[in-house]
């Protein structure tokens, strides 16, 4: 399977553990579902470390710890008509490609990757994030290899 490279602002299908999961002893995500690449760096091993946050339709309890998703860009990445946030509290880490990231169905065998967030839209996802993380109100879940 011929991988994208993860940059930041891509969307691909991946089985988020969300911390709920990982602090119940869970290793793996229950669902697959569209995650947004926040993260991607290089490390001294010449691994790919990626961070990414997750997609759902469930409405946040906080909702400054997220973003709507707006209808034009659901489109834009071929997801569905329902409402659906962006979570910002909390993020998976995990080294690239990982075996968490999955084929997205109708697209044929080698795709993961949904599109990117429109640049406007994913400067202001990122820029919540970082406030989040400074104030300490994000949390990093490490995915095992």
């Amino acid at each position: 399977m011929r991988l994208p490279e993860p940059e930041p602002g891509l969307v691909v299908r991946y089985a988020y553990l969300w911390l709920r999961e990982h602090r119940a002893g869970r290793e793996e995500g229950v669902k697959d579902r569209p995650c947004a690449i926040v993260l991607s760096l290089g490390t001294e091993a010449g691994q790919r470390r990626v961070l990414v946050v997750p997609v759902t339709h469930a409405p946040p309890a906080d909702p400054e710890a997220a973003l709507e998703l707006p209808p034009a860009i659901k489109r834009h990445l071929g997801l569905d008509a329902e409402r659906s946030w962006v979570v910002l509290s909390e993020c998976n880490d995990f080294a690239w490609p990982g075996p968490d990231l999955r084929r997205i169905e109708g697209r044929g065998d080698a795709s993961v990757a949904y599109g990117f967030l429109p640049p406007r839209f994913f400067a202001a996802l990122r820029h919540r994030f970082v406030a989040l993380a400074r104030a300490r109100r994000n949390v990093r879940v490490h995915r095992s290899d």
